[in-house]
């Protein structure tokens, strides 16, 4: 990806791929709505999307967007919140929390077993 367009044509193209690949929708205005918060929707889930504009080898962080999210998840409702975010190059990685990932680990013990 380089850098020729505005910051939200790559959010809004990280955005859709994420509610596509993911079975949800693409929250509108991404967020900024006073009701519908966060930036891809699913049953339980809401999921906060950031994006790189030109590739990168590293991406930091913020723990305030982490703690966002999880405000903005129980306002709306939802169970569970993703962090989403890619290095520019389209392959997106997703940040939960330590008791979400304990749930996964533990179900994917389960379908082992079967």
């Amino acid at each position: 990806m380089s850098s020729k367009f505005p910051t939200r044509y790559y959010s809004s193209k990280q955005e859709k791929h994420i509610a596509k690949a993911l079975g949800g929708k693409q929250v509108s205005n991404s967020g900024a709505t006073r009701f519908n918060k966060g930036d891809v929707e699913l049953q339980d889930w809401l999921i906060e999307a950031k994006t790189c504009t030109s590739e990168k080898k590293s991406f930091a962080i913020k723990k305030e967007w982490l703690d966002k999210n999880e405000e903005e998840t129980f306002a709306m409702g939802k169970s569970y919140s993703a962090l989403a975010f890619d290095f520019g190059d389209g392959k997106q990685h997703y940040i939960i929390s330590e008791k979400l990932f304990k749930l996964l680990v533990n179900y994917l013990k389960e379908e082992e077993k079967h």
